[in-house]
């Protein structure tokens, strides 16, 4: 069986080509709901036994960028059977972007934020302050700096896994 891809860009052309033995074309018809961000379903178009999702890139540019839910079912006209489930990021189109495009993903902006956080920390020495009943307390430093390593370790695995799976380099001489 085929799948569905982690990952789908918005503004490009998706095609995906599922195997079900099962439930082959074209006796059963496949559909594909996304529910995230958007609504988007798919009818699959026979190819052969197999099922062939597909979307033009004048269609997936008007899709919402973000995490999705997904479910496949089958159906045959009366019997409806659910087949796969899971879960895909439709990717910003980055060609439709004009000006103030953010391509960080989440780890980075929050570790950014955080880092920004204890910056502006260093001039400012109350932990909490009250005025007119009303009162503010700020994150201890303590836990900032917790989530800071927190953050970094998770930023250092995604660049480990973008590289191949490999962590630190370990040079050896051999005499």
């Amino acid at each position: 069986m085929g799948d569905i891809p982690n990952e789908i860009g918005a503004g490009l052309t998706f095609r995906a080509v599922i195997e079900q033995p099962h439930y082959p074309a074209p006796e059963w018809g496949l559909t594909l709901f996304l529910r995230g961000p958007g609504a988007i379903d798919l009818d699959s178009i026979a190819t052969g036994s197999a099922h062939a999702f597909e979307a033009a890139a004048t269609v997936t540019k008007d899709w919402a960028p973000g995490r999705y839910a997904y479910v496949i079912r089958a159906t045959d006209g009366s019997d409806v059977q659910q087949v796969a489930q899971g879960e895909v990021v439709i990717g910003q189109d980055i060609a439709a972007q004009a000006q103030g495009f953010d391509s960080r993903d989440h780890v980075r902006k929050v570790l950014d934020a955080i880092e920004a956080v204890i910056e502006n920390r260093a001039t400012i020495d109350q932990q909490s302050y009250t005025i007119n009943n009303r009162s503010l307390q700020r994150t201890p430093l303590s836990e900032l700096l917790k989530l800071r390593r927190q953050y970094r370790a998770e930023l250092a695995a995604k660049k480990t896994r973008r590289r191949g799976g490999f962590g630190r380099t370990i040079k050896v001489r051999l005499t």
